[in-house]
């Protein structure tokens, strides 16, 4: 039978899972991953083994409002038909968006132009329910002034290896980044929103913990954008925690 190409749209609270892909290190073997979970309910639903590509690969603990996949089956039932069916063999923390047909040539990691993040800082008493183990809790007077100024350095195609944790041998720590912005979206919730053509590994929730020190008054925006350009891990920031960040959105 031919197969065809679906395009699937999920989101997750990556709260309970070792990440997206699925993992073979001891450290880690016998986690769920929101990969394992979403094969194994596709497999169940179209009733034969299933492959996703993902548009990127989340840490262990980050969510995703629209987290894309591609795969192929030989199974004839409709997109439509496939979303009912697969509300009935996923977890409530996994959820399907949207489901449709795909191009061949589509690949959901390699067709990408831009992936948004978002990272939540809660500043002023409890989380409301929706933001609930979905954002990082942080009282402390922040110069988010000066935080919007330190995220302009990031604008533009730069060496991110002062922002990246051990990248693979080989890998290019070039990134273009197209947007960077701290959004107060309420008197109590705050925002860092940053879009780039892809990202390195634990780079937005170290670019989330330089700033935060950026705000803190530990640096200067200026002092910020100078340690960008010394491509040394050790000088940067911390990692901020990984619950609080999101994959919120990418573009095709």
């Amino acid at each position: 039978m031919q197969e065809r190409r679906l395009r699937l749209t999920l989101g997750y609270r990556g709260t309970r899972y070792a990440g997206w892909a699925i993992q073979s290190s001891s450290r880690t073997r016998g986690r769920s991953t929101v990969q394992g979970t979403l094969e194994t309910a596709l497999a169940s639903a179209l009733g034969h083994p299933v492959r996703v590509t993902a548009a990127g690969r989340t840490d262990a603990g980050v969510h995703a409002d629209a987290q894309v996949v591609s795969f192929d089956t030989s199974s004839t039932i409709s997109p439509e038909g496939l979303q009912r069916v697969m509300e009935r063999w996923l977890p409530d923390d996994v959820w399907i968006v949207d489901i449709a047909e795909a191009d061949a040539a589509f690949d959901a990691r390699r067709s990408t132009l831009r992936r948004w993040y978002r990272y939540a800082i809660w500043r002023h008493g409890a989380p409301s329910s929706a933001w609930q183990g979905r954002c990082l809790v942080d009282p402390q007077p922040l110069d988010v002034g000066a935080m919007r100024r330190g995220a302009q350095a990031l604008l533009g195609r730069h060496d991110f290896a002062a922002l990246a944790t051990q990248p693979r041998p080989g890998q290019t720590t070039l990134r273009t980044v197209f947007a960077a912005d701290w959004r107060q979206l309420t008197t109590a919730l705050l925002v860092f929103e940053v879009c780039a053509d892809a990202f390195l590994t634990r780079m937005v929730r170290a670019i989330v913990g330089s700033l935060l020190w950026v705000g803190s008054g530990r640096w200067t925006a200026r002092q910020f954008a100078t340690i960008l350009l010394s491509s040394d891990r050790a000088s940067a920031g911390p990692n901020a925690p990984a619950f609080g960040l999101t994959l919120h959105r990418v573009e095709y």
